[in-house]
């Protein structure tokens, strides 16, 4: 019986077969299949952050500059931001560049102090006064010069709910939700006594700092200064500086509502680790809060302190740089050391807020000094023009591999489209992976790199040639040739290759991606040479089409500048020469 085996060559082709098929198959599943754009391809935002001068008026240090930078990468990192660059300038600047980033996002994010507050919620009211409507006119058929009097002034109202912030509620398995109607008083921890009637107009008092607390935080009661400050005070206003043994009048994100806090229970120290995700069995994303030992106790004797309180007052404050993030209400003592913060937050929400609470406060306070966005336009046209040009010079490769190679050109076309193949597979994965994103200069690196792999080609073609003009058969030229040739093609592209390296090495910036896309298609260049050009060409020289030499394959002898390819016999002689030689004189035989 007789049974078929496949050339080496051919399995070189199969194995460069499947490698594509996988390459594209873990696409398909992880349904990626476009590359990662970089700020100057997809737009982006890039800001400058300006370091402020230390209490007292000291100087930044570098170690400083350099420890908020490191801080500042990990927040956008943590993110899965890929090739943010973050660099410092001068001896008080960071530049921050992010691709795909909105403006608002990154700001928050990057300029977060990070200063983290647990405090007691002792009142709260709308953020902006809410104008008093008047009353309505009783209809007559005269008109009244008497007005009624009101049934109750406008200044004794309760003040509004205190509820959970629109971004969320925190929670374990002690927290539960207060009851949708508290109305705490200004002091809630005090028994109720009756009080004057205050005047119709709260006195205007300026926000002043608070007194310093004095003793233990869960025991603070806030005094008439404080309470006045609270009552003009409105969410159009500066807020008060945050500091954590003093108490704070602090409002929430949408500026709907301001709360009267306590000194600080807690601080962000307390906190060993926060992390975003969605627990089991539920639908929205949380934050999870892990304290420490020690703030693992804070935390439960706060929470039984706060318990204690009773329905309505039992609520303490999440503060993050001065603004309130989440009130949550205490049923029961928290031990454990753990808690949630869990709401109407987003994927985008909870990550960024468990980013910046994870790496810390920022050693300085930084001013933002610049923001500029790149918007996706004009990233959409430096793509569109950079593809333009890689697909030009393609073209040009290809006509004159075409005109002057003939139909060895069908070899440069498939060596070029198995090349792309597997450039951009890598590309596409690499940026699932590993973060890596395309840019402009990186456009350029796989521009440049068509004409690394042109060169490639046009190594072993020239060596083959010489050797069919040397006398050698086709067959035996295609090896010889490949034996010569392979080695210039491997110290060439060894040359690139290290050129790449310390180029990425060394540069910053942009150029950074230039560098990697050039060391990668260069890798990728011998990977095809070695596995899918020579062993085509080998395949092909077995064919008549080329083994003969027709006069399209590129190898006949006219091209070669050959008589005759070796191995082939000569030409036959001439029919008229032949006649001449053997035609008998006129006139009978001699």
């Amino acid at each position: 019986m007789a049974t078929t085996t496949t050339s080496r060559p051919g399995r070189l082709l199969i194995v460069l077969g499947v490698v594509l098929v996988l390459l594209f198959g873990i696409m398909a599943l992880t349904t990626t299949w476009k590359p990662k754009l970089g700020l100057d391809l997809r737009g982006g935002t890039t800001i400058t952050l300006t370091a402020k001068s230390l209490a007292g008026g000291g100087a930044v240090t570098p170690e400083q500059l350099g420890e908020a930078k490191n801080i500042i990468s990990q927040r956008v990192n943590g993110a899965g931001v890929g090739e943010a660059e973050i660099a410092t300038s001068g001896s008080n600047h960071i530049t921050v560049a992010v691709p795909g980033a909105s403006q608002d996002s990154l700001v928050k994010q990057v300029g977060q102090t990070a200063l983290l507050y647990f405090r007691v919620v002792y009142d709260a009211q709308a953020g902006t006064p809410v104008p008093a409507t008047p009353p309505s006119p009783t209809p007559s058929t005269k008109p009244s010069t008497t007005p009624k009097p009101s049934a109750k002034p406008s200044t004794t109202a309760k003040p509004p709910t205190p509820t959970a912030t629109p971004n969320g509620r925190a929670w374990s398995s002690a927290l539960a939700e207060a009851d949708p109607t508290p109305t705490p008083s200004a002091k809630p921890s005090t028994p109720a006594t009756p009080a004057a009637t205050p005047p119709a107009t709260p006195p205007a008092t300026t926000p002043s700092a608070p007194p310093a607390n004095s003793g233990d935080p869960l025991a603070y009661q806030p005094d008439a200064a404080t309470q006045a400050a609270f009552a003009a005070y409105t969410c159009d206003k500066p807020a008060p500086p945050d500091e954590p043994n003093k108490p704070l009048i602090s409002c929430d994100r949408d500026k709907a509502t301001k709360y009267l806090l306590g000194p600080a229970i807690l601080l962000g120290t307390d906190l060993s680790d926060a992390t975003a995700g969605i627990p089991q069995g539920g639908f929205q994303w949380q934050v999870n809060l892990k304290f420490t030992g020690e703030g693992g106790d804070k935390f439960l004797k706060a929470t039984t302190a706060i318990a204690q309180r009773g329905q309505g007052q039992n609520l303490f404050a999440i503060v993050l740089d001065g603004e309130t993030i989440s009130t949550p209400s205490v049923s029961a003592p928290i031990p454990g050391g753990e808690a949630q913060i869990t709401g109407s937050f987003t994927e985008a929400e909870a990550r960024d807020l468990s980013n910046v609470l994870k790496y810390g406060a920022l050693p300085v306070s930084f001013d933002i000094s610049e923001v500029s966005t790149i918007s996706p336009q004009l990233g959409g046209d430096q793509l569109s023009a950079g593809v333009t040009a890689g697909l030009i010079g393609l073209v040009l490769v290809v006509i004159f591999s075409f005109l002057y190679y003939r139909g060895l050109g069908l070899v440069v076309v498939a060596s070029l489209g198995a090349a792309a193949a597997l450039t951009y597979a890598s590309v596409v994965l690499l940026g699932k992976t590993m973060g890596f994103t395309l840019t402009l200069a990186g456009i350029a690196g796989l521009i440049v790199a068509i004409g690394i792999t042109a060169d490639s080609f046009v190594i072993y073609f020239e060596r083959l040639r010489d050797e069919v003009r040397e006398g050698r058969s086709l067959r035996s030229s295609v090896e010889t040739g490949w034996a010569r040739a392979k080695h210039t093609i491997i110290a060439a592209d060894s040359i690139s290759l290290l050129a790449a390296v310390v180029l990425y090495i060394l540069a910053v910036g942009s150029v950074k991606g230039f560098a990697f896309t050039l060391g990668l298609t260069t890798l990728i260049d011998l990977v095809i040479v070695f596995i899918f050009t020579k062993p085509l060409v080998t395949l092909l020289a077995r064919t008549d089409f080329f083994g003969h030499g027709h006069k399209l394959s590129g190898l006949d002898p006219e091209h070669l500048g050959v008589e005759r390819l070796p191995g082939q016999m000569k030409p036959a002689a001439r029919p008229a020469a032949k006649s001449r030689s053997t035609r008998k004189p006129v006139g009978g035989e001699v």
